[in-house]
């Protein structure tokens, strides 16, 4: 989590000697994306231009998922929420692509939200990572932290109570005020609109 201020996102399999690596490989993108009232769709397909246009598409209805019954992305101006449920086929820059889009998209968040993004290997093997996209770095920092309590509170309800788990969701509340402050204090530090870490698999109901 955190990290230097312009970190690509990485995959393992891109940390491969290169004749091992996939040409192509599917992957699964699902959001919730609350945006801010008063942007538009076409605010919105600007942000997300590199995206699109990795997918040679002009607008959202031009994405299409693998899987017929996902929406691919889409807009909902009454309800001012970017639905994200995509599943495709790409290729090693599409890393950049995706971190480019959220990058940009930031600034119309209405809040920071998770991004789920699950790689599908060989052997039906999958790789999962966190993504987080929101309006400034300190909102992406609280959910980080929100994230993360969640995460380790379902790994240690299978073994301790609720008072043992408090003890360490404390803990990892002082820490994240630790992180948060030193970042806070680095001079010239550019927010970022967008975050990553690794987290263990899990299914997204569509």
């Amino acid at each position: 989590m955190g990290g230097a201020a312009t970190r690509v996102l990485e995959w393992s399999f891109l940390h491969s000697q290169a004749k091992h690596v996939p040409m192509r490989v599917e992957v699964h993108v699902h959001a919730d994306i609350p945006i801010l009232e008063g942007i538009s769709r076409q605010q919105i397909e600007q942000a997300l231009a590199p995206w699109l246009e990795y997918l040679d598409a002009e607008t959202l209805a031009d994405v299409k998922s693998l899987e017929q019954d996902e929406p691919g992305l889409r807009y909902d101006e009454k309800d001012l929420m970017l639905y994200i449920c995509w599943t495709g086929e790409v290729g090693r820059s599409f890393p950049a692509v995706l971190e480019a889009a959220l990058e940009r998209l930031g600034p119309y968040c209405y809040e920071a939200a998770e991004v789920d993004l699950t790689v599908y290997h060989d052997k039906g093997e999958q790789e999962s990572r966190l993504l987080f996209v929101g309006p400034t770095a300190q909102a992406i920092h609280a959910a980080q932290r929100r994230a993360m309590i969640e995460d380790v509170t379902a790994l240690l309800e299978r073994h301790f109570d609720k008072e043992r788990i408090a003890e360490v969701t404390a803990l990892l509340n002082q820490l994240f005020d630790r992180d948060w402050k030193e970042k806070a204090s680095r001079p010239g530090k550019a927010e970022r609109a967008f975050e990553t870490y690794t987290r263990p698999a899990r299914k997204n109901l569509h």
